[in-house]
């Protein structure tokens, strides 16, 4: 039988299952009647929502029960890329290899490259399952390159530093953009790693972005900023918010189904950071 032993993680309770070989985070609810368990994607963890009034030691049972339910879901999660020498991550839609440069004088943190030659990926690194998952990027014959200067033991949180500098100048563009044609004033950006929403607008009129977005094509992230700035006239989903996001991106659609379709897979990249 399923055993599990109760610790507590940066503040939060979870329970420990050797027989799974992962922890599940449990987390109360007002709202809750009964127990509930689901696997999240985006924050690639189990999580177990208890009643206010539920005892651990029944959800300890509880998921006793759904163990084998909880083995397959975790299983058909997509493996987490990080920012390692050699790994293939997507910039702006499109993947790209990472290279540690090593420290060097007078040059940029990080620079990409593309070679001159045709290039046939290596089997070693695009798989068949591999390509399956990459399928939603854009891959070049000629990868290009994205590379990082510096100690290789800082490599990966220059990349993530500079990958949310990126992307927030992108947004800064398209919320300008959107801003202009739709006559209002947003007070300041903020990025983020949100794991339930791309973006978020506040009654204060702060727009903030996923640093994620980084990873998609252009036109999802231009989508999503047009869809915060239309917030700040329209604080709903009704028909009229919806017609401001059609008159500044005319194809959303396009940009919201990629977004519900391949949304997950923009969490699998620096999962380490």
């Amino acid at each position: 039988m399923l055993t599990a032993s109760i610790i507590t993680l940066e503040q939060t309770p979870v329970l420990r299952v050797p027989d799974v070989g992962c922890t599940v985070e449990l987390r109360r609810s007002p709202r809750a009647k009964r127990f509930s368990l689901k696997v999240s994607h985006t924050e690639r963890a189990a999580i177990l929502t208890l009643p206010n009034r539920g005892r651990v030691e029944d959800a300890s049972a509880f998921l006793a029960r759904h163990a084998d339910w909880l083995k397959r879901q975790l299983a058909r999660l997509p493996e987490p890329v990080p920012f390692a020498e050699g790994s293939l991550i997507p910039l702006r839609g499109q993947m790209h290899r990472v290279r540690f440069a090593g420290p060097k004088r007078h040059t940029q943190v990080v620079w990409t490259e593309t070679p001159e030659y045709a290039q046939s990926l290596p089997c070693s690194i695009i798989r068949p399952d591999m390509a399956r998952d990459l399928s939603c990027f854009r891959v070049d014959p000629r990868m290009p390159g994205l590379f990082v200067s510096g100690d290789f033991e800082h490599a990966p949180r220059r990349l993530h530093d500079w990958l949310r500098a990126e992307v927030r100048k992108d947004l800064a563009v398209c919320v300008e953009k959107h801003a202009q044609a739709l006559s209002c004033c947003p007070k300041r950006l903020a990025i983020r790693d949100q794991a339930t929403r791309w973006g978020s607008c506040s009654t204060s009129g702060t727009l903030s972005f996923s640093w994620r977005l980084i990873f998609a094509p252009p036109f999802v992230l231009d989508y999503v900023a047009a869809h915060e700035v239309a917030h700040l006239r329209e604080m709903n989903h009704g028909p009229s918010f919806w017609r401001l996001v059609r008159d500044t991106v005319p194809n959303y659609n396009r940009a919201k189904n990629w977004l519900k379709t391949n949304g997950t897979e923009l969490h699998r990249f620096g999962s380490e950071i």
